[in-house]
């Protein structure tokens, strides 16, 4: 292995990896601080409940868009560039936010928020996994954690500005936070992997492509098409997993306390699936964490007692962390790395739109039923959809065999 190969899973690729987690964790704050801010602004502002659900609604919107945009910039200009301007986007409408005279105005703010946000997810995971080769299972699932990070840290440390300041005070601590930290660790970050070492990755993943007989551009399709379909089944249980425990009398707090369960099993997860991809590879790592949550979601049907819930609430999260980050994986797998940034972009973008849909669709399920059990019956199915694309990119690269590397 040649020096410049050599960087390729080295020393300096974990610091940068630390370095990384922590940006995403701060840099993913935005996206969460409309939960915890949104009581207090729908009574400031005096409106409905549904009204002030909007900001999130575009919260989630921007994010999955700026994941496809801010992957294309990091492509052509690197990850330093798009975090500083990332930052200084998120900063400027954080600031904003905090002046907003009316939910309509800090709803467009939320979006343009959620949009740099992106930034910590899809673009910082896509270079990440440009510097690890045998451990790039593990180093994608460490960054895709710290979004997780992000949702159990920042609402904690909101809440108590939000109880003593007011809620225009939580966007002007973001604001500050962004560009305190955000900025000075981009700068670590200006070192390019070089380009021996980036050829000897893709010569690699291009052997994997050719031997599936998929172009880039079909494989990425069908990805995205697996993350929209297994986010639709995974939105079921975290989207409204309070709102069933209200309606079968156990309260809010409980089905919060069943929400954090799914998280922190979710970071474990992600961790124990990062790990796994380093032996099977993304696709079967996908696989499995995919049948495990589809098997979680019919384990719901039959559980309405407090302990059942609890049990199947952390069985789910347990199966459900390391499905987004496998699909990084599977794109640096199979694809080059000159393309990393636009194609993860893409495939997670997918993967956030699935969270918005089955979220929505789930809840129009219920209006329609009076019970979400024809709601986790939707999940399951569009699980089944997932589970059979996934198998699908396995069979052919099997059923057509390895192509052969280059001399």
């Amino acid at each position: 292995m040649t020096d410049d190969t050599a960087i390729l899973d080295s020393r300096y690729a974990w610091t940068r990896l630390a370095l990384s987690l922590l940006i995403a964790t701060v840099g993913g704050a935005g996206i969460w601080s409309i939960v915890v801010v949104m009581p207090a602004i729908q009574a400031d502002f005096g409106v409905a409940r549904g009204d002030v659900s909007l900001p999130y609604t575009l919260t989630m919107l921007g994010f999955a868009l700026g994941n496809l945009a801010i992957g294309r910039i990091v492509d052509r200009f690197g990850i330093t560039l798009s975090l500083i301007g990332s930052a200084l986007l998120i900063a400027a409408a954080t600031g904003l936010a905090a002046l907003s005279p009316s939910v309509q105005v800090l709803s467009g703010l939320q979006f343009i928020i959620g949009f740099g946000s992106a930034v910590g997810f899809g673009p910082l995971i896509a270079d990440v996994s440009l510097w690890f080769l045998r451990r790039r299972g593990i180093a994608v699932a460490i960054a895709a954690s710290g979004n997780y990070l992000a949702g159990a840290i920042w609402p904690m440390i909101l809440a108590g500005v939000l109880a003593g300041q007011g809620w225009r005070a939580v966007y002007l601590v973001l604001a500050g936070a962004t560009l305190v930290v955000v900025i000075p660790l981009a700068l670590c970050l200006r070192r390019r992997v070089p380009l021996v070492a980036r050829a000897h990755a893709d010569t690699l993943s291009s052997a994997r492509a050719r031997a599936t007989g998929l172009s880039p551009r079909s494989l990425m399709l069908l990805l995205g098409l697996a993350g929209v379909a297994c986010c639709v089944a995974m939105s079921m249980p975290q989207v409204h997993i309070v709102s069933y425990c209200v309606d079968l009398g156990y309260g809010p707090a409980v089905g919060a306390q069943m929400l954090s369960l799914m998280l922190l099993g979710g970071v474990a997860s992600r961790l124990a699936s990062g790990a796994l991809a380093d032996w099977l590879g993304g696709v079967r790592t996908v696989l499995i964490g995919s049948g495990l949550q589809c098997l979680a979601l019919f384990l719901y049907l039959p559980s309405d007692g407090l302990t059942s819930l609890y049990v199947v609430s952390l069985v789910f999260g347990l199966a459900q962390g390391g499905i987004v980050p496998g699909y990084a994986v599977i794109v640096r797998e199979y694809m080059p790395s000159d393309e990393a940034g636009r194609r993860v972009g893409f495939v997670l973008m997918g993967t956030i739109l699935g969270m918005a849909l089955g979220g929505w669709m789930s809840g129009w399920i219920y209006d329609l039923t009076g019970s979400y059990r024809m709601a986790f019956l939707n999940g399951i199915a569009w699980n089944l959809l997932n589970l059979g694309i996934i198998v699908l990119i396995l069979t052919r690269t099997r059923t057509r065999g390895p192509a052969p590397l280059p001399a």
